[in-house]
């Protein structure tokens, strides 16, 4: 009871750095270090997944412009390859007052039997690509986050 141990004086608790060779503490240590070790392989192998690959579709694509699309970038970093990218027609994208914005899907997957939700993404000016477009068609390279969708980079076509 409560009133015994207040009327036996009641000893300090002990601290629980007191005790160092308490088994508890050690396997609750061994426990979050495994825990975390499991944690961290786990994002290693996640984050393999998310890298843009070639899996030989474009094989029969020209090796000058293949080069030439592995080495596009914009301010915001590397495009990646034509595959990463996408294609948009004439009525996907403008310019306005030297600004670019582009029609996209609102989320990079869509949920089945409902359509994709198409929005307008203002295109950062550091996104645009400086150089000629040797392809041709307007293209965009979106990235899909958390926080919706954004432009990494963005090509200007002829807007024929």
């Amino acid at each position: 009871m409560m009133s015994d141990w207040i009327d036996s004086g009641g000893d300090e608790p002990c601290l629980h750095s007191a005790h160092p060779t308490n088994r508890n503490d050690e396997r609750t240590r061994r426990r979050i270090v495994t825990r975390l070790a499991g944690a961290l392989v786990l994002v290693a192998l996640a984050a393999s997944f998310g890298h843009a690959r070639d899996r030989g579709q474009f094989g029969s694509t020209n090796a000058d412009l293949k080069a030439w699309f592995e080495g596009l970038r914009s301010g915001k970093g590397p495009c990646c390859s034509d595959a990463d990218g996408s294609a948009l027609s004439d009525t996907d994208w403008d310019s306005k007052d030297g600004h670019y914005r582009v029609r996209l899907p609102r989320y990079g997957t869509g949920i089945e039997g409902q359509p994709q939700e198409i929005v307008w993404v203002e295109v950062p000016d550091e996104a645009v690509i400086s150089e000629p477009n040797r392809v041709g068609r307007t293209m965009v390279w979106p990235i899909y986050g958390y926080m919706g969708v954004t432009v990494r980079c963005f090509m200007p076509g002829s807007m024929t």
